[in-house]
């Protein structure tokens, strides 16, 4: 593997990186609950066009909702990554 800023060979371990895809995976276990984005906005406290943008990629999540945000959806932190 080659270091882009100073191409030198760097010998490094493969790392197992995870994609964030929480956009996809708010949507899928908000639409699984049976629930609209704006009773997730409202159990958030956030406007329901904030639910949308982060559905369509728009924008994300303050790393500090992804607990309670994890609690409504009833899933896990971990699920949000791929």
């Amino acid at each position: 593997m080659f270091c882009s800023k100073c191409e030198k060979d760097i010998n490094v371990a493969p790392l197992h990186i995870k994609k964030v895809i929480i956009w996809q995976k708010i949507k899928e276990f908000r639409c699984k609950n049976s629930l609209t984005q704006k009773q997730v906005a409202d159990l958030l406290g956030v406007s329901p066009q904030s639910v949308s943008k982060w559905e369509h990629r728009e924008s994300y999540p303050d790393i500090t909702f992804l607990p309670l945000l994890a609690a409504v959806l009833g899933c896990r932190i971990d699920d949000f990554f791929a």
